[in-house]
């Protein structure tokens, strides 16, 4: 058995040494040692420019302008290296929106993202869920320019083939450490997460399906083993999450890493940083220090080119092939936070910068063509724990758009209830990852920044029973506060996303985070006797549990995105074909001037002796929540602050 030795960080001295006295352990210390990096990206979501479009203010914590500094910096020091896309690339930013939306992508086009990345010379890439957002015909143009090879193991076509190559063997000349060269067969696999199918249903029915993402590994590694591949990476546009297997899972990483003959993994989708980040803490299997899965090495790189993903093998000969001996990983950040200030570590490359100037332009004069106005400000700063304006202009506008939609249908008696979620409440996002827009003209960059997904509009309908389990399973977002124990407490659950917490209007509720949560994380019932939703009530009547509501909500959460009670895909009544931005932006067109106004339709539950904390950004001191109130205690790391609830 050999033994690896593993360490955080590339040394820039005295490695070769350092690494050959490793190797005189395994007995492999003879041969030729050869020195691979493999770099990822991941989750750009066609962020080029370290730019902001929804503020129309620099940004340096994001771009793949900076990101590709770092790429040639990590070339410079490696005498072999290959440099991988982790998916989600075509959508995610205003950028991406004019694109689909204004200029069009027709064969031939090249996408702004698929040219910043040309100039970079990818080796290859694999898709992501985002990049079915705008069909497959979409798909197909955006990377039909690409210059760099897709793989993607278990999106399966209906006629049962493989939706693009499942796998390739790259075919690359490396130098070892004594100057010789050797011929190295790197195996690569790609892997998106099988909830596509739910998620962009519109898009996929009847034409794409998806396996378990282990299971196409089964299937495809000892193909890839007998065709010749010395090592194996995995780009696996999945996230790292613990507990028992079950087959068919969102963050499948981990469970990858038992699959004998893959040898690095290239991990994203959850937008976090690996190695490091606290919210791989403590699960079994995950090393965060050394940024190990089950012991193999594995990194993901942030999100919206935010961190370079390194990792560093040392390969030597066995036979007529290629073992690794040791690694080593990291994730390189573009920029350092100091004094509470993002502060950037490089500058950006000019080839990026030249290749997307022209879309990067087109876009900031799209994004501020103006659409009406607000008489108040809209923010996003308290979203989490008091009725919120922003969400509520949401809701407003759903229901506005649906009540037209479906005044001459079976269904114009029944009540409409509007289901709408904070998409940018800080959390992963940082300490300006809020919305925030001051009284007067709104533009289309304004739409964008209430609403940030390409979602479109579909109708549930459901129970009363099943409108108070859906917003149990939203109300999972709090930690569970304990009044015997009193004192400080944190409210909000970190792991939980802001986009699942889903607040349904045209109902009156309480939330008590002193109960347990029903629900967990993903959904799965775990405290069938708890109830955090108090006082359901609907016109001032108690909701019964046999009620019939239709509830408008969205694409991803209708099909079943987040596993909500009532929302499986089988409760659909209506599929509208307008995304949601479009509906917010005809309401706001219609009304000429709109003040949205959070009117107290639900509200927490404050018990006494406890001090309830949230973090929140900066600017949320210029504003107060309405329905609850709250004291500013002092800075939080990274740029937050702390506030507290007050009785």
């Amino acid at each position: 058995m050999t033994t690896l030795i593993t360490r955080r960080r590339v040394l820039q001295t005295g490695v070769a040494a350092a690494a050959l006295v490793g190797l005189s352990q395994t007995g492999w210390a003879a041969g030729p040692l050869v020195k691979l990096r493999i770099m990822e990206t991941t989750d750009l979501h066609v962020n080029v420019f370290p730019y902001d479009y929804y503020r129309d203010a620099p940004d340096d914590s994001v771009g793949l302008a900076r990101t590709a500094t770092l790429v040639k910096a990590a070339r410079a020091e490696a005498k072999n290296s290959l440099l991988f896309d982790n998916g989600d690339i075509i959508q995610g930013s205003p950028l991406g929106d004019y694109v689909a939306y204004r200029k069009g992508m027709k064969k031939g086009d090249v996408h702004p993202i698929v040219a910043a990345m040309n100039t970079l010379n990818y080796d290859a890439g694999t898709l992501g869920n985002h990049e079915f957002n705008y069909g497959l015909e979409f798909l197909q143009n955006a990377m039909g320019e690409a210059k760099f090879p897709l793989v993607c193991a278990n999106a399966v076509k209906a006629n049962g083939e493989p939706l693009i190559k499942p796998w390739l063997i790259l075919d690359r000349e490396v130098t070892d450490e004594s100057g010789a060269k050797h011929k190295l067969k790197v195996g690569v696999i790609g892997f998106v997460p099988p909830q596509i199918v739910q998620w962009d249903k519109a898009n996929l029915d009847g034409k794409v399906t998806t396996i378990d993402i282990v299971d196409a590994a089964n299937k495809y590694v000892p193909e890839m083993k007998k065709a010749g591949a010395d090592i194996i990476v995995a780009l696996s546009h999945t996230g790292i999450a613990g507990g028992e297997r079950k087959g068919g899972e969102e963050n499948a990483a981990l469970h990858l890493a038992k699959v004998d003959g893959i040898d690095a993994i290239l991990t994203g989708h959850q937008h976090f940083v690996f190695p490091g980040g606290k919210e791989f803490n403590n699960i079994p299997g995950v090393d965060v220090q050394k940024g190990t899965l089950h012991g193999k090495p594995a990194v993901m790189a942030g999100f919206w080119g935010s961190h370079l993903g390194l990792i560093d093998l040392d390969l030597v000969k066995e036979g007529d092939g290629w073992k690794v001996a040791d690694f080593r990983t990291e994730a390189r950040s573009i920029y350092d936070r100091v004094d509470r200030k993002v502060v950037a570590k490089v500058g950006s490359e000019a080839g990026v910068v030249a290749a997307v100037q022209a879309d990067h332009d087109a876009t900031l004069k799209y994004v501020r063509e103006p659409v009406g106005k607000t008489a108040v400000p809209i923010h996003s700063y308290y979203s989490l724990v008091s009725d919120d304006a922003s969400v509520k202009l949401v809701a407003d506008a759903q229901a506005w758009y649906v009540a037209d939609q479906l005044k001459a249908s079976a269904f114009k008696d029944l009540p409409i209830l509007s289901a709408a979620a904070p998409f940018k409440a800080g959390g992963r996002g940082g300490p300006n990852y809020f919305t925030e827009i001051k009284p007067g003209p709104l533009a289309i960059k304004d739409m964008a920044d209430i609403y940030i997904y390409p979602n479109t509009i579909r109708v549930v309908k459901i129970t009363g029973a099943q409108v108070r389990e859906w917003l149990e399973r939203s109300a999972g977002i709090y930690n569970q506060i304990d009044p015997a124990k009193g004192g400080e407490q944190d409210l909000i659950n970190a792991k939980f996303p802001a986009y699942n917490f889903d607040v349904i209007a045209g109902v009156q509720y309480k939330i008590d985070p002193t109960q347990a949560s029903r629900y967990d994380n993903d959904g799965k019932l775990v405290n069938p006797d708890a109830h955090r939703i108090k006082d359901l009530t609907y016109n001032g009547k108690p909701v019964a549990d046999d009620q019939q509501f239709l509830v408008v909500t969205n694409n991803y959460r209708a099909g079943g995105g987040g596993n909500f009670p009532g929302a499986d895909g089988s409760t659909i009544v209506f599929e509208a074909p307008d995304l949601t931005r479009d509906a917010i932006m005809r309401y706001i067109v219609e009304k000429k001037e709109v003040a949205p106004k959070a009117d107290g339709s639900w509200s927490l539950a404050v018990p006494a002796g406890v001090t309830m904390t949230f973090t929140t950004g900066p600017n949320a001191a210029n504003y107060q929540p309405a329905g609850i109130k709250v004291e500013k205690m002092g800075d939080a790391p990274e740029g937050f602050v702390k506030y507290k609830i007050v009785n």
